[in-house]
C-alpha cells in the first residue's frame, strides 16, 4: 500500500468511530422545555427564620396611619368553579363541589406620608357556606417584602354582623417577597397522618395578626359599610334594622277642632 493512502484511511477509521456517538447526540437532542420549579409553602410549621419574618413584618404595620382623601369601597359577585391551593380555607370549613357564587366587599384606603406601605385593602366575602375577612396592605417600594395578607373565615350560620362584631381571629397570614417564595401560617389542626400539630409556639403571631385586623376594622369602618354595601348586592341579607324603644313612639298632633 503506497504510503500516500495512510492519512486518508486513518482520518476514515476516525471519522467511523466517532459516528456512534454523533448518532447517538442526533437521537437524544438537548431539551427545549424550561424547567418547572416548585416551592411547597411549610404554613403549619414554619422556620425559626420565618417566623421572625412574620414578626417583623407585623410589627411595622401602622397603627394609626394617616390615610389620604382618596378611598374605593366596591362591591358585587363573583363564581368561583375551581378554588386554588393556596387559597384553600382553613379545616372544618365545607366547600360544595358545585360552582360557589360570592357576594363581595372591597374596601380599600391610601396611606398619605412616605411610610413602609402604600395601600390598605379589605375585603369581605360571603358564599353562603363561609364567610371570609381579608386584609392586604401593599408595600410603597418593594425591594424583598411585597404584601403582608391576614385572613379569618367563619361559618355562615351567622350574620357578617355578628362575625364583625365578635373581631374572628386570624388564621392565616402570608407575606409575598420579592424574587423569593412566599412565607405563610396558617391554623392547621392535623397534619396529613392524622396527628395532631402542635401550634403553641406560633401563638404570638396569631395574636398580633388578630389585633391588626381588629384596629383595621376600626379604621375603614367596615362593621357598618359592610353589611350595608352587601344589602345592595343581595337584598334578602340587609342588615336588620334596631329596633324601637318603647315609648318612643311619636304620637299624631291632635286635630284642631273646628
Amino acid at each position: 500500500m503506497p504510503r500516500i493512502l495512510l492519512p486518508v484511511l486513518f482520518a476514515c477509521l476516525i471519522a467511523v468511530a466517532a459516528s456512534p456517538s454523533a448518532a447517538q447526540q442526533s437521537a437524544n437532542p438537548p431539551s427545549t422545555e424550561p424547567q418547572v420549579k416548585v416551592n411547597v409553602l411549610n404554613v403549619c410549621t414554619p422556620s425559626a427564620e420565618e417566623q421572625k419574618e412574620i414578626a417583623s413584618a407585623l410589627a411595622r404595620v401602622p397603627k394609626q396611619p394617616l390615610f389620604g382623601s382618596d378611598f374605593e369601597v366596591s362591591r358585587g359577585r363573583s363564581t368561583l368553579t375551581d378554588m386554588p391551593n393556596f387559597l384553600q380555607p382553613a379545616q372544618g370549613t365545607h366547600i360544595a363541589g358545585e360552582p360557589s357564587v360570592a357576594s363581595y366587599v372591597r374596601v380599600r384606603r391610601e396611606f398619605s406620608v412616605q411610610a413602609l406601605f402604600a395601600s390598605v385593602q379589605y375585603s369581605f366575602s360571603n358564599d353562603g357556606q363561609n364567610m371570609v375577612e381579608t386584609l392586604v396592605l401593599h408595600v410603597r417600594d418593594p425591594k424583598d417584602l411585597m404584601l403582608v395578607s391576614l385572613e379569618d373565615s367563619a361559618s355562615s350560620v351567622s350574620t357578617p354582623e355578628v362575625m364583625l362584631a365578635a373581631n374572628t381571629p386570624a388564621s392565616r397570614i402570608r407575606l409575598e417577597r420579592f424574587g423569593k417564595s412566599s412565607v405563610a401560617l396558617a391554623r392547621c389542626a392535623a397534619s396529613e397522618s392524622g396527628a395532631a400539630i402542635d401550634q403553641s409556639a406560633y401563638e404570638p403571631l396569631f395574636r398580633a395578626a388578630s389585633e391588626v385586623l381588629v384596629n383595621y376594622r376600626g379604621l375603614l369602618g367596615v362593621r357598618m359599610t359592610v353589611p350595608e354595601e352587601l344589602g345592595k348586592v343581595d337584598p334578602g341579607s340587609k342588615p336588620s334594622k334596631p329596633k324601637s324603644v318603647p315609648g318612643s313612639k311619636m304620637k299624631k298632633p291632635m286635630e284642631e277642632k273646628k
